[in-house]
């Protein structure tokens, strides 16, 4: 991370001056970058004794629904004291004028995210298994919000939400052929596209979705057994269809087995050791708490992998225009392609669920 790409997404004596009036406090103030998450900007904020993480958009240009980090906040306060676990909220701030960017401030978590590898604490059968239970219980509790009770009945528009999901991440991938397109293509999307639109269920359950639900958004407290204090990254939340969240952990979570993953540098390959539950073991056990059935399994992971892809290329997008100093955005220009070569073969039932 350059000085000088940190200095495009603070200015740290606004910043300073916003949270003296907001919280009323003057208290030495200093920040740095969290390298974890791909999408929006996570920093570290201390506050005097407080410590504190701020989340704002990339700097550049984005797609125009991207990165909404005012909706985020909004769904995380609402949660505030009902099952789902969240971190605690402290303010949002939409005023561009202030560091050139909506933001908000949170309360940071302490624990583990499991990312590359599972924490070593969680390295024998019986945590295993209980990590995969506290995974989908905490998935099942999303689902089962009450959401006109925490003020989000207008939230989304559930009703035809499977089908608006592959035209918006269609928008986002014309987004960013814009420029990926000079570079190379990715001629498999457009027969996905038609795939997943002439395979769309007609109807869905309606609940709270997280949009991105997989375990690097996850945060298990230290200690054991494994207990799930936090999760993270609600840009993507909507009231909608709650396969989608569902598709999108079976495509994260990898079976013994399975074939090598087309992208290794998105998916993690720990879940395949003895003890975790198998995909079809965490379907069940969300049945048993929802009652929602997970039907049109092979649509949903089709899509999770074609959505997948759209981030990746938006990625690329940004690497390519300079506006982003992750080193996994380079990596999509061969990553997208190779994903959607995976989502085609998996539409084709030429890998088995």
């Amino acid at each position: 991370m350059t000085d000088a790409y940190l200095d495009r997404l603070v200015d740290d004596d606004a910043l300073a001056s916003y949270l003296d009036v907001e919280l009323g406090s003057a208290d030495a103030f200093e920040y740095e970058r969290l390298g974890e998450g791909h999408s929006n900007e996570t920093l570290a904020v201390t506050w005097g004794d407080r410590d504190l993480v701020l989340r704002r958009p990339p700097a550049g240009e984005t797609a125009d629904t991207a990165h909404d980090v005012t909706r985020e906040y909004r769904v995380m306060d609402a949660l505030q004291g009902t099952d789902v676990p969240v971190p605690t909220t402290v303010l949002v701030c939409e005023d561009r004028d202030v560091i050139g960017s909506e933001f908000y401030l949170m309360e940071r978590a302490r624990g583990d995210v499991p990312r590359d590898d599972e924490p070593e604490r969680f390295a024998t059968p019986e945590h295993r298994r209980r990590l995969g239970e506290e995974v989908i219980d905490t998935l099942a509790a999303i689902h089962d919000v009450d959401y006109d009770a925490v003020g989000l009945g207008e939230f989304g528009y559930p009703e035809g939400f499977t089908e608006r999901q592959v035209q918006r991440w269609s928008e986002q991938y014309t987004w960013a052929f814009e420029v990926t397109s000079e570079d190379r293509e990715v001629p498999e999307i457009y027969e996905l596209t038609g795939w997943l639109m002439e395979n769309v269920p007609e109807e869905h359950p309606h609940t709270l979705v997280h949009g991105d639900f997989k375990l690097d958004n996850l945060m298990f407290a230290p200690g054991t057994p494994p207990e799930l204090t936090a999760v993270f990254d609600w840009e993507l939340s909507t009231l909608g269809d709650p396969r989608t969240d569902l598709g999108l952990l079976a495509l994260f979570w990898r079976d013994p087995g399975d074939p090598d993953p087309p992208t290794p540098e998105l998916l993690q390959p720990f879940t395949e050791r003895e003890g975790y539950p198998t995909r079809e073991e965490l379907f069940e056990r969300y049945e048993e708490r929802t009652g929602i059935a997970f039907e049109h399994r092979r649509l949903y992971q089709v899509l999770a992998a074609y959505k997948l892809g759209a981030l990746g290329e938006m990625f690329y997008r940004r690497h390519l225009e300079g506006n982003a100093a992750d080193p996994l955005y380079p990596k999509m220009e061969d990553g997208v392609p190779r994903l959607a070569e995976y989502a085609l073969a998996l539409a084709e039932g030429e890998i088995e669920l």
